[in-house]
């Protein structure tokens, strides 16, 4: 059988899996340090983050070679990428389920220790109609920018796609921006119990998604720029878009549940 008798692709032995698993172990282990306060705890988590960082950095090196240079992400491959990055959202899907199962869990029927009342005592939100408004208006014509790129390179048409996705990394940085002035201008803190526990891990991680999400469409501007993407191969950028539109979404009920309606007997 030669080489080219299938559209599968049989990948060549890599270092990258036992190297991330190392990694993770010593991030993990570094972790567990740092919290329990150990000497070069610190040091341990810093040399495991930096290993995470630079094993996806040659990881996903080594696949765009494979796909771009070197042609293995056939009509298959590409198929089966695809049913990994669906996969991968639904996972993240039931990851953000958690946080908003903690939100109403504690705010639809308030216990008696927290005043009986949602907000609880003493605490004083976030206008929803301010900065979460503006964070609002700027993910949805991110969403909307992104989607042109995606017609443009379709289309064919590389200058307005370049243009498009240049937008949506600037959105994506401007979004960031407001949400750090925010939190430094926020009347709370994680540690004011559950309301400002459930408040920070669902804003703080969707702001940690917006963050990658970020990163992931430069990458994919800088290879849009070097001639990696066609018309018919530029699952990359698509893999980008589905996962910007997810970060979009979940803002979208961040903002209506835990912004607005969770604040409403504030006002």
């Amino acid at each position: 059988m030669s080489a080219h008798s299938h559209k599968f692709h049989l990948v060549d032995p890599s270092p990258w899996p036992f190297v991330m698993s190392m990694a993770a172990l010593v991030t993990t282990t570094g972790g567990v340090l740092y919290m329990h306060s150990f000497a070069m705890g610190g040091t341990t988590l810093a040399f495991g983050i930096f290993m995470v960082l630079y094993t996806m950095y040659f990881w996903w090196r080594d696949v765009v070679r494979e796909s771009t240079y070197e042609g293995h992400h056939t009509s298959v491959v590409q198929l089966g990428l695809r049913y990994g990055m669906i996969l991968f959202i639904l996972s993240e899907v039931m990851f953000f389920f958690a946080f908003f199962w903690a939100f109403f869990n504690a705010s639809v029927a308030p216990t008696i220790e927290i005043g009986s009342i949602w907000p609880p005592l003493g605490i004083e939100v976030l206008n929803a109609f301010e900065v979460p408004l503006l964070n609002t208006a700027i993910l949805l014509l991110s969403g909307a920018t992104v989607t042109w790129a995606h017609h443009a390179i379709v289309a064919g048409n590389r200058r307005e796609a370049i243009l498009g996705l240049l937008f949506t990394v600037a959105l994506g940085l401007i979004f960031t921006a407001l949400q750090v002035f925010e939190y430094i201008d926020a009347p709370f803190n994680i540690s004011d119990g559950i309301y400002g526990t459930t408040f920070y891990l669902a804003t703080g991680f969707h702001g940690f998604h917006v963050i990658i999400g970020t990163i992931f469409l430069a990458v994919c501007l800088v290879r849009l720029i070097n001639h990696h993407f066609t018309k018919e191969h530029h699952f990359g950028f698509e893999a980008a878009a589905w996962y910007w539109h997810f970060v979009d979404v979940v803002w979208l009920f961040l903002f209506v549940s835990i912004y607005w309606w969770g604040g409403i007997k504030a006002y």
